[in-house]
């Protein structure tokens, strides 16, 4: 699969740049970046943390160098809301996927399925995670300094708000992965609900035939003897 198109770069300066006014802005540009870091990779649990911990560590380069005076905390907190719209297409993508996969027929028993839904149920926790590692460094490297301390302390109450909130994606992913699960459920009742009708229809017809086997064989009978006295008569 192709590198996604993602910038760290262009993001880390849409970020440095906006003021107070262009939040729903930067969440637009975030949720566009995610999603570009996320473009032509497999939606693997491990691709989504690693595009998140991408983002997240442009965002907070940016937030370290914003020089229009907006304050970390704001800037931090609208860009988890651009990655979360970008999650909730993950999410969405993944349940299409798994949707087709049940409606052809796949057990959600088998490993790949159950590997599948798991992970589908663990990326609101994954991104939480991933986001925490972002904030733990968001002071060293490149943000060092002041104001890389300043983004890392901002981390904290982002990071509280929306665990106490909680993610839009992972509401979704949580009632998708139950919904699946269900949906899987109810076809395999309703394969066994026909396949027991296959079976009653199977042996209703084998019990008619088997009570009718008399009149068959009596049938039978008969024609063989009218055949027997007819050749007795022409022999005669």
């Amino acid at each position: 699969m192709k590198t996604p198109m993602f910038d760290p770069e262009a993001l880390s300066t849409m970020v440095a740049n906006a003021t107070s006014r262009q939040g729903e802005q930067l969440r637009k540009g975030v949720a566009q970046a995610t999603l570009a870091a996320l473009q032509g990779r497999e939606l693997t649990l491990k691709n989504i943390k690693s595009a998140i911990e991408a983002v997240g560590k442009a965002t907070s380069l940016g937030a370290a160098r914003n020089n229009a005076g907006t304050a970390a905390e704001d800037l931090l907190a609208k860009a988890v809301e651009g990655m979360d719209d970008a999650l909730l297409k993950a999410v969405q993508a993944q349940q299409m996927a798994l949707d087709k996969l049940v409606a052809q027929g796949a057990d959600l028993r088998d490993k790949p399925m159950q590997k599948a839904l798991s992970e589908l149920e663990k990326i609101e926790d994954a991104a939480f995670a991933t986001l925490a590692k972002v904030a733990a460094g968001a002071g060293a490297g490149a943000a060092a300094g002041a104001a890389g301390d300043a983004v890392a302390a901002a981390w904290a109450p982002v990071l509280e708000k929306f665990k106490a909130s909680g993610l839009a994606s992972g509401g979704l992913a949580s009632g998708g992965a139950e919904q699946i699960a269900a949906q899987w459920q109810e076809q395999m009742a309703q394969a066994h609900t026909m396949m027991k009708a296959q079976r009653a229809a199977s042996l209703r017809a084998a019990q008619v035939l088997a009570e009718s086997f008399g009149t068959l064989a009596g049938g039978v009978l008969i024609g063989l003897t009218d055949a027997l006295q007819q050749g007795g008569r022409k022999k005669g």
